[in-house]
């Protein structure tokens, strides 16, 4: 198996098991299942699905899902696929990041909840950043493209706050203005903005060496 067949393979199960783990947990979700900051919650089945699609994790892995989709159909050359495929490399990564230090799973999870939190949490943010890194493509992630890529977690961020006093729910317990407070909020959001910029700036450099050495191996 060469490269290119290996690397297409590795995109394609990074779809899979985003598009799989999105659409079980989606299906949960509508059977009633219930997640971290849902615990003991009695919503109706609309308010359900829409908390479902206001989580970063989720966002992230619809990211993924559509940029390894756009990768396997080879349309990798206009500015808006840099721009999702930034996003959401370094959106899941910091999922990722985030899941290990301060999302542990709920004991309230049942066993298939909790496949579907290993899934979107672990597994898709270690196959994507694996597989960027190994398989690329390379050449697409430069400097103008951090600021545009920014644009949905700043727009998600921004919702989250705005909307949260209207609902009463916030998604994240560290984003949850009436029990920590705004100022502790804002200073989380500051965290996370701060780790989004160092990771695009670091896919930014990354991409820059890998393009180098692979064009240096090359015959």
């Amino acid at each position: 198996m060469n490269r290119s067949t290996l690397g297409r393979s590795w995109h394609t199960a990074t779809f899979a098991v985003a598009s799989v783990a999105l659409v079980l947990q989606l299906v949960l979700i509508v059977a009633g299942q219930t997640v971290l900051s849902d615990a003991g919650a009695q919503v109706a089945t609309v308010e359900r699905v829409r908390r479902f699609f206001c989580y970063f994790t989720i966002q992230s892995n619809l990211l993924v899902a559509v940029s390894m989709w756009l990768v396997l159909r080879e349309r990798t050359g206009t500015r808006l696929f840099r721009a999702l495929r930034l996003a959401s490399l370094v959106g899941i990564t910091v999922t990722g990041v985030v899941a290990a230090v301060a999302l542990p799973p709920s004991p309230l999870y049942s066993p298939l909840n909790l496949l579907c939190d290993r899934l979107l949490h672990i597994v898709v943010p270690v196959l994507t950043l694996v597989g960027w890194l190994a398989f690329g493509p390379r050449d697409r992630v430069a400097r103008d493209d951090v600021l545009p890529a920014l644009a949905w977690p700043i727009a998600w961020l921004v919702a989250t706050l705005a909307l949260g006093p209207l609902v009463d729910w916030y998604p994240y317990p560290f984003l949850d203005v009436a029990t920590i407070g705004l100022g502790a909020a804002l200073l989380n959001c500051a965290v996370i903005a701060v780790l989004f910029i160092a990771l695009a700036s670091c896919a930014v450099w990354a991409d820059r060496r890998l393009s180098r050495s692979r064009a240096t191996m090359s015959p």
